[in-house]
Parts: structure tokens; C-alpha cells; sequence
């Protein structure tokens, strides 16, 4: 399960065409009942989530303000829901590179490793200073 924020010019509303920042979680399965799971601890109850119509959505709009949900065509996947396909296929090409071949139990910390460097792809000269912030207030 994976989710993600475009960078938006909160003045002008302009969107960019590239993410800010991504979540992701390795799912035992895509029954409802954990998919439901996930959404309650991970999502502001003020979110705004789009889906492809996986019948597995189906309660998510009890636990956000709104799920818009399509079919899954061509459209959607180069647009709407362009920045996790593409953040996927960077994460398993960065898989294959970097460990070929990972255990289960191991996964999620990859994932979770994965997606806090690509989180902080654009600090640059502010990471360290950010690290320092992060450490000491357990942010």
C-alpha cells in the first residue's frame, strides 16, 4: 500500500509535476478488514484519497473526508496515480540492485529506508540540520 503527496504552490495552486512525500506498508493481505486498519492509523481524518476500484476500498470513506475511487485505465495510471507507480518500480529496481533477494520479515524495514530517502531527496544542506531537529524532539 503506498501513498503519496504532489508538491502544490499553496498562493498560486500551481502543481508541479514532481511528489513530495511518499508513505508505503507491506500488506499481509488485501482484505478490507487490514486495509481498514492501515487507513485508521495512517490517514488524517481530513485526507483526500484516490484509488484504483479495488474492491478492497470499500469503507475507506468512513475514515476520510473523501476517497474518489476508478476504475484502473490508462488515464488514471499516468496521471492520478503516476507517482506510485513510478515510486514502486524505483523501489523494486532499488531492491534487485541492492539486497537481490529479501526475506519477509525484512521487507517493510527496506521499504521504510527506501521511502525516508526518498522523502528527503530535496533537503540537501538542511539535512543534517533537520537530523539534529528530528533527534532531539523524536519527530
Amino acid at each position: 500500500m503506498a501513498e503519496s503527496t504532489k508538491l502544490e504552490d499553496i498562493e498560486t495552486g500551481k502543481k508541479t509535476s514532481q511528489c513530495r512525500y511518499f508513505k508505503a506498508k507491506v500488506l499481509e493481505s488485501h482484505q478490507a478488514n487490514q486495509i481498514n486498519d492501515t487507513i485508521k492509523e495512517s490517514f488524517d481524518e481530513k485526507s483526500i484519497v484516490f484509488t484504483d476500484d479495488s474492491s478492497s476500498y470499500v469503507d475507506i470513506s468512513d475514515y476520510v473526508k473523501l476517497h474518489f475511487s476508478e476504475k484502473s485505465n490508462e488515464k488514471l495510471t499516468k496521471e492520478t496515480l503516476r507517482w506510485i507507480h513510478i515510486t514502486i518500480s524505483n523501489a523494486k529496481r532499488n531492491f534487485l540492485e541492492n539486497y537481490h533477494k529479501i526475506k519477509g520479515k525484512y521487507l517493510q524495514m527496506c521499504l521504510n529506508e527506501f521511502v525516508y530517502k526518498l522523502n528527503r531527496r530535496y533537503f540537501g544542506e538542511k539535512l543534517f540540520d533537520r537530523f539534529v531537529i528530528a533527534a532531539v524532539t523524536g519527530l
